[in-house]
């Protein structure tokens, strides 16, 4: 017996943000939980663009691959996890992880590109609070 899965009920089931754009960079799909990570409801977030949860200071680095990828479709990313800094609607700084794939539509051209988002804030801090504490560990080594 073959059990069929509700692709939407999974979509909003997921613990992960699932963020999607359209080849013009405009958000088609926006989940559950990608509202409760940037605080925008789905309402808002649909049909904006990116730069409600990316730094002022990224963004065009952020357009130039994006615009890339799409002209191309072609990611680097296809299979990695990338680490970058984000904002959520209140303005808070925050660090994601995220893994992109691409989605293409029938003629073979790029048509949307979707992310599957995670909060690493705390695991960013901590890392760097561990980092901070080694370097001043390796240097009273070295002075004693």
């Amino acid at each position: 017996m073959q059990h069929s899965i509700d692709p939407a009920a999974l979509l909003e089931a997921l613990a992960d943000a699932v963020v999607a754009c359209d080849a013009k960079g405009a958000i088609v799909v926006w989940n559950a939980a990608a509202e409760r990570l940037f605080g925008y409801t789905r309402a808002e977030a649909m049909g904006q663009s990116l730069d409600l949860i990316i730094p002022e200071r990224l963004r065009a680095r952020h357009w130039e691959g994006y615009d890339k990828t799409m002209a191309t479709g072609h990611t680097k990313y296809g299979h990695d996890t990338l680490r970058v800094p984000a904002v959520d609607k209140s303005g808070r700084a925050m660090s994601i992880a995220f893994t992109v794939a691409m989605l293409f539509k029938d003629d073979g051209k790029p048509g949307t590109i979707v992310s599957v988002i995670r909060d690493e804030t705390q695991r960013f801090a901590d890392e760097r609070a561990l980092k901070k504490r080694i370097a001043e560990l390796e240097a009273a080594a070295k002075g004693a």
